[in-house]
C-alpha cells in the first residue's frame, strides 16, 4: 500500500488488509446480522456471569466450598488481582486496563465485522467476559471467582468464573478462526512478497 502521507489511512488500510476483506464489499444487512450476533453472545455471557456470581454471593459464605462432582467444587473466592491473582490490590489499574481493552476490542470489531461468524462469536465471548469482570471491579473492588477444579491431590487450578472461561474460550476460538480463514497465511505472504 503506497504511503499517501496520511498515517491514519495507512494504519486503517493495514488493519483492513490484515482481516482480509474490504468493508465496502460487505452488505450493510450482513454487517448488522454479525453485529447482532456479537451483541447477543456478549449479553448472554454478561447475564450468565452476573447471575452465577449473585447465586454464589447469596448462598455461599466467603471461602465456603460446595462439592459438585468428582474434583469440581464451587468455592467463593474474592480475587483482588487479575488472572491467577496477579496485580493483587491494583483495582484502579485493572479497571483502566479493562476499559481500555473493551475500547480496543470495539475498534478491532469494526474491522472484524465482515469476517467469519465464528470470529464474531469469539469476540462476543471475549467482550462479554471482560464486561462481566469489569462490573465486579466497579461494584466491589474485586472479582468473584467460584469454579474450583482440583487437578490431583491437593493441587488445584486457581478458581475462576464464567467471565474468565468465556475470555479463554473466546481467545482460542478467535485464533482458530483466523487460522482456518487463512488470515495469518495471507498476511505473511503479503509481507514477504518479493519486491520488484
Amino acid at each position: 500500500m503506497p504511503d499517501n502521507g496520511s498515517p491514519s489511512k495507512l494504519v486503517t488500510g493495514k488493519i483492513a488488509s490484515f482481516v482480509g476483506e474490504d468493508k465496502s464489499r460487505v452488505s450493510p444487512d450482513r454487517q448488522r446480522r454479525k453485529l447482532s450476533l456479537f451483541l447477543i453472545v456478549a449479553a448472554l455471557v454478561v447475564a450468565l456471569d452476573q447471575l452465577s456470581k449473585l447465586w454464589v454471593r447469596t448462598y455461599l459464605e466467603l471461602g465456603e466450598s460446595l462439592p459438585i462432582i468428582g474434583r469440581l467444587s464451587l468455592t467463593y473466592v474474592k480475587n483482588t488481582g487479575s488472572a491467577f491473582g496477579l496485580l493483587a490490590n491494583q483495582t484502579f489499574l485493572l479497571i483502566i486496563v479493562g476499559i481500555a481493552s473493551l475500547l480496543i476490542i470495539l475498534l478491532f470489531l469494526r474491522y472484524l465485522s465482515q469476517v467469519t461468524t465464528l470470529s464474531m462469536v469469539s469476540i462476543g465471548l471475549i467482550w462479554g467476559g471482560a464486561v462481566g469482570n469489569l462490573i465486579d471491579r466497579l461494584r466491589f473492588g474485586y472479582v468473584i471467582d467460584f469454579i474450583d477444579f482440583r487437578l490431583w491431590g491437593s493441587f488445584h487450578w486457581p478458581a475462576f468464573n464464567i467471565a474468565d472461561a468465556a475470555i479463554t474460550v473466546g481467545v482460542f476460538v478467535l485464533i482458530y478462526s483466523f487460522c482456518k480463514s487463512g488470515v495469518f497465511r495471507k498476511e505473511y505472504e503479503r509481507n514477504h512478497r518479493p519486491q520488484n
